[in-house]
């Protein structure tokens, strides 16, 4: 036969067990309010800004400065750094060679990835600075422009997109952005697909 339980040892073991119960639910209420509020490691968020709905440039097929289409070709997996240009070949052309550089640098820093990345430039090729690698530049289209959200009214002389394969405009990235921000987002991008 057992002997009988203390009532003070079965009180403390169930106070126990309660206290274990509400720190574990308590924490799954704690990360449901944090999910549900909108907040995000700092680590997960993106550095550019995040289009919802993503546009769709899927119609729209780019002509390249040599008179030749530029095709999407989603079975390829390339990713693309549209960079549209205003302004480059006169009052702007500094700040647009900087840019160039800077997406040159963030090309080169895709390391192995870097074939899965074209830069478009779209506008005047700025004469000075750094050429990424898969650069094409491309004509002025109204067309393409118009599709790009808020391209018209940047308020500086170059605004960058990425695209994914398929020719969706997934991330916006104003004027004056951090280049390594780009390249954050960009090589985040390169491992999920």
């Amino acid at each position: 036969m057992t002997p009988p339980v203390d009532p003070a040892v079965r009180n403390r073991n169930r106070w126990m067990l309660v206290a274990i119960a509400a720190m574990f639910f308590g924490a799954l209420v704690f990360a449901g309010l944090l999910r549900f509020s909108g907040w995000r490691p700092e680590g997960l968020k993106n550095k550019g800004e995040l289009l919802q709905p993503p546009a769709d440039l899927r119609r729209v097929t780019p002509t390249l400065v040599d008179g030749t289409a530029y095709q999407w070709n989603p079975a390829s997996r390339t990713w693309r750094i549209v960079a549209v240009a205003q302004g480059c070949e006169s009052t702007h052309a500094a700040e647009c060679a900087r840019v160039l550089t800077q997406l040159e640098t963030v090309w080169e820093l895709m390391g192995r990835e870097a074939d899965r990345v074209d830069v478009l430039w779209v506008g005047a090729v700025p004469a000075q600075g750094k050429r990424p690698g898969t650069l094409r530049a491309v004509r002025q289209d109204d067309a393409l422009r118009d599709r790009l959200p808020r391209a018209r009214d940047a308020k500086g002389p170059v605004v960058a997109y990425v695209l994914d394969p398929n020719g969706f405009v997934v991330l916006r990235y104003a004027p004056g952005f951090d280049p390594s921000g780009l390249r954050t987002d960009l090589s985040r991008l390169l491992k999920v697909n």
